[in-house]
């Protein structure tokens, strides 16, 4: 874990000089997250955000890895977090009840919200081929970086 604790520290250093001041618009911010974190980290199978569509409903943003479901409806992961505002570690997402399976090859998940004035406006979505790929310091180092756009919310 310590080699990720490092991996995530670089990624986060090379972001914020990607992002900060330079990213044109929240979407290409989020492209380039997509982008660097994927590319970065073997263990994803898909990395990428979904929009907010309203109360139940979520659509594809920018994205790497296998082609992504474009719309989440009713259920999962994501429209999870989406509503409660928390990020969400799945262990094994077959025992997620609802979960939808965009990619089966897909066993582990992390969810972190992207807020706007304290309500969810998207979710990175990260999926992992392996089961129990993420926990706690995921979490916190995903925090990290998905706060690097909060400046571009204001361009929203």
């Amino acid at each position: 874990m310590l080699h990720r604790e490092a991996q995530y520290e670089r990624i986060t250093a090379q972001l914020e000089a990607l992002i900060a001041g330079v990213s044109p618009s929240l979407v290409a911010a989020m492209a380039t997250v997509c982008a660097v974190v994927h590319a970065k980290m073997p263990h994803h199978l898909w990395t990428g955000f979904y929009f907010v569509a309203g109360v139940d409903e979520l659509h594809v943003g920018p994205y790497q890895g296998p082609i992504a479901c474009q719309v989440l409806k009713g259920r999962g992961v994501c429209l999870h977090v989406a509503r409660t505002g928390d990020p969400a570690v799945v262990g094994d997402v077959s025992a997620f009840p609802g979960h939808i399976a965009c990619d089966p090859r897909a066993k582990s998940e992390v969810v972190i919200p992207l807020k706007k004035g304290g309500r969810v406006v998207a979710v990175l979505d990260i999926d992992a081929r392996e089961l129990d790929q993420f926990g706690p310091a995921d979490v916190a180092h995903l925090e990290r970086i998905v706060a690097l756009l909060e400046p571009l919310l204001d361009k929203v």
